[in-house]
C-alpha cells in the first residue's frame, strides 16, 4: 500500500495520468522548438550587428511585452476555457514564428522585434494557463513530481534545443529552424486538444473593461491580503535580479567560447544552463523533501549561483567554463519548481491564474531592467564583459544574504503559527 502523502514516482506519473502525459508531450514539441528557434534568433542578430545592446533587446523583447500582458493573460486563464486558450496561443504562435523567415538585413530588425513581442505576448497567455492547470489534472501526490518533471523538461529541452539548434544553425541555416519552430507549436496544439481539463470554478462576470481592471485589482489584493502567497510570487524575481544579466551575457560570451561561431557557443552555453536547471529541482526533491526547508534552500541557492557566477568571471573562458554555468543554473532550476508548487498550493482556484501571471510581471520586470543596465553598460564600455559577469555575481550573492534575513524569518513564524 504506496504512503499517501509519498508523492507518487515520474513514471509512474506518466503511466497513470493520461491527461498530464498529453500536456507534457506537448510541451516537449514546442521547447525543442523554441530553444533551436532562440539560437536561431541570436546568431541573426548577432551577424546582422555585433551590437550588444541590440542583443540585450532581443531579450528585452522577450520580456517586456510579456510584463504588460500578464494582468490581462491572468484574467483570461481566470475567466475562460484553459484549455482553448492554451490552443489558440500555439496555433497562433505557428503563424508568428513563419514571419522570422522574411527578415534579412538590418533594416528587417524593426520587424523581427514586432514579431518577437507577438510570440510572447501569446506566450503570456499560455504559460499562465499551463500553471493554473496543472493542480486541475493532478492529485497531491502527484503535484510536486508534475512540476519538477516539467521542470526538468524544460531543461533538458534546453540543454538539448539549444546545443542542436546552435549546430543545426550553423550547418543548415535559420531559415529552417523556423520553420521547425512554427512546426513544434502545431504539435503541442494537438496533444491539448486531445486532452481533458476541467473548467474553472472562478465566478463568471461580465466581461467589461471595468470588470477586467477590477479583477485584476483583485488579484493583486488577494496576493497582499495573504503575504504567504505574496512573499514566493517574488522568488523568481529575487533570483533574476542578478541572473537575469548572466543569462543575457552567455549570449555574448559564446563568441568567446567559440571564435567563428556564435551559434555554436550560445548553443553549448545554453545547454549547460539547461542541465543545472534540469539537475537542480531533481536533486533538491531528494535532498531537501521537507516543505518547511524550501525558503532557506531558496536563498541558499541565490548565494550558490552567485558564487558559481564568480567562478566563470574569473575563469579562462574555454570550455572549462560549462561545468560552472551548469553549477550556477542548478539552484535557479530549484527555485523555479518549489516556488511554482508553494503557489499553487497556497493559492486557490479561482485566483491561481492572476497570482501567476503577477509573478511573471514581477519576473519579466526585473529580468528587463536586469538586461536593459547590462546591456547599455557593455555597448558603453563602462565595463568589460567578464567585469560585468563579476558585477552579475556580486548581485547574486547580495540578493540571496537579503533574502535570507528577511524572508526566512517571516516564512518560519507563519510556519509556527499555523501548527
Amino acid at each position: 500500500m504506496p504512503n499517501q502523502n509519498q508523492p507518487i514516482g515520474y513514471i509512474a506519473l506518466l503511466r497513470t495520468n493520461q491527461n498530464f502525459r498529453r500536456i507534457w508531450l506537448g510541451d516537449i514539441a514546442s521547447l525543442l522548438g523554441d530553444w533551436f528557434a532562440t539560437i536561431a534568433l541570436y546568431t541573426v542578430v548577432r551577424n546582422l550587428t555585433g551590437s550588444p545592446l541590440a542583443m540585450g533587446m532581443v531579450l528585452i523583447t522577450k520580456l517586456l511585452p510579456w510584463a504588460l500582458a500578464s494582468p490581462f493573460a491572468g484574467l483570461l486563464v481566470d475567466r475562460l476555457d484553459r484549455r482553448w486558450l492554451m490552443i489558440a496561443s500555439d496555433l497562433l504562435r505557428a503563424i508568428v514564428v513563419l514571419g522570422f523567415l522574411l527578415v534579412k538585413d538590418v533594416g528587417d530588425l524593426p520587424l523581427l522585434y514586432v514579431l518577437i513581442a507577438l510570440q510572447v505576448i501569446l506566450g503570456a497567455v499560455f504559460i499562465p494557463a499551463r500553471s493554473a492547470v496543472i493542480p486541475n489534472i493532478t492529485s497531491p501526490r502527484e503535484l510536486l513530481t508534475a512540476n519538477t518533471l516539467g521542470a526538468a523538461t524544460w531543461s533538458t529541452l534546453l540543454a538539448v534545443g539549444a546545443a542542436l539548434g546552435g549546430f543545426a544553425t550553423a550547418w543548415f541555416g535559420t531559415q529552417l529552424v523556423f520553420v521547425i519552430d512554427s512546426a513544434s507549436y502545431l504539435i503541442s496544439a494537438w496533444f491539448i486538444l486531445r486532452t481533458h481539463i476541467p473548467p474553472t470554478d472562478a465566478p463568471q462576470r461580465p466581461a467589461t473593461v471595468t470588470a477586467a481592471l477590477t479583477d485584476i485589482v483583485d488579484g493583486w489584493r488577494h496576493m497582499r491580503r495573504d503575504p504567504r502567497i505574496g512573499r514566493i510570487a517574488l522568488t523568481k524575481a529575487a533570483w533574476t535580479l542578478g541572473g537575469g544579466a548572466q543569462v543575457y551575457m552567455l549570449t555574448l560570451l559564446g563568441e568567446h567560447l567559440a571564435p567563428g561561431e556564435p551559434g555554436i557557443g550560445i548553443g553549448l552555453l545554453y545547454a549547460a544552463r539547461g542541465l543545472g536547471t534540469g539537475l537542480g529541482p531533481i536533486a533538491a526533491r531528494v535532498w531537501v523533501p521537507q516543505q518547511e526547508h524550501w525558503p532557506t534552500l531558496l536563498g541558499l541557492g541565490i548565494i550558490a549561483s552567485g558564487v558559481a557566477y564568480a567562478a566563470v568571471g574569473w575563469s579562462p573562458w574555454t570550455y572549462g567554463i560549462l561545468p560552472l554555468v551548469m553549477l550556477g543554473h542548478m539552484p535557479s532550476g530549484a527555485n523555479w519548481t518549489f516556488s511554482t508548487v508553494l503557489l499553487q498550493q497556497r493559492t486557490e482556484d479561482g485566483y491561481r491564474g492572476r497570482v501567476f501571471a503577477t509573478e511573471w510581471l514581477l519576473l519579466t520586470l526585473t529580468n528587463t531592467v536586469a538586461i536593459l543596465v547590462a546591456s547599455l553598460v557593455l555597448e558603453s564600455g563602462w565595463l568589460t564583459l567578464r567585469q560585468g559577469i563579476s558585477a552579475g555575481a556580486a548581485v547574486l550573492v547580495a540578493t540571496g544574504l537579503l533574502w535570507l534575513a528577511t524572508v526566512v524569518p517571516k516564512e518560519r513564524h507563519a510556519a509556527g503559527v499555523t501548527r
